[in-house]
């Protein structure tokens, strides 16, 4: 037991280097200091989460997914689109399965499960949990067009094609028509 509460703690600062990842694909529309892959796992956990539920779909289990879909990415970092044409990396499967070597079995079993129920899109927890990714996405895009980057329509436009769920196609359209900032001013005038 002495081994995997070792292999344990690795893991647990091997994920913390998920704070200190940037997303990479930022980078390239001009984003000087991009969102970390672990800010994007938060609020994309939050919207599986919200789009479960209005799905009929457990909540709970959308938003786990949603904790561990990117954690591949402290061993094969965030590969941009462009650079996935020339490189080939292994299946986020066989990453979280080299990940879970040494750490309990109950926890290796638990995040590898969460992690290949993702990438099968076998249940509808799954589908709202990649909506999420996606929406997730598109939001920042918003944001840091806000902000003055104007290289971000690309990823608008990707990340809405690939929103399958109601939700996440009403959430988008919503996303889109409305101010990052909306929401204060309701806020202020006690809407």
């Amino acid at each position: 037991m002495t081994d995997e509460v070792t292999g344990l703690a690795g893991l647990l600062y091997e994920f913390g280097l998920l704070k200190r990842y940037k997303r990479t694909g930022w980078l390239v529309a001009g984003v000087r200091d991009p969102e970390s892959i672990a800010e994007h796992s938060f609020r994309a956990a939050v919207i599986a989460s919200v789009i479960a539920r209005l799905e009929g779909a457990d909540p709970e289990r959308a938003a786990f997914m949603s904790l561990f879909h990117d954690t591949q990415e402290t061993r094969i970092t965030d590969i941009p689109y462009i650079g996935k044409r020339y490189l080939k990396p292994p299946s986020n499967e066989d990453v979280t399965a080299d990940q879970m070597r040494g750490v309990p079995a109950e926890v290796a079993e638990m995040v590898g499960d969460a992690v290949g129920e993702y990438e099968e899109k076998a249940s509808l927890e799954a589908v709202c949990a990649r909506d999420a990714d996606k929406l997730e996405c598109l939001i920042q895009a918003v944001e840091y067009r806000e902000q003055g980057h104007q290289n971000v329509q690309g990823w608008i436009d990707s990340s809405l094609a690939a929103l399958t769920t109601t939700t996440g196609k009403r959430l988008a359209e919503e996303a889109l028509s409305t101010g990052t900032l909306d929401w204060v001013v309701r806020v202020l005038n006690g809407d």
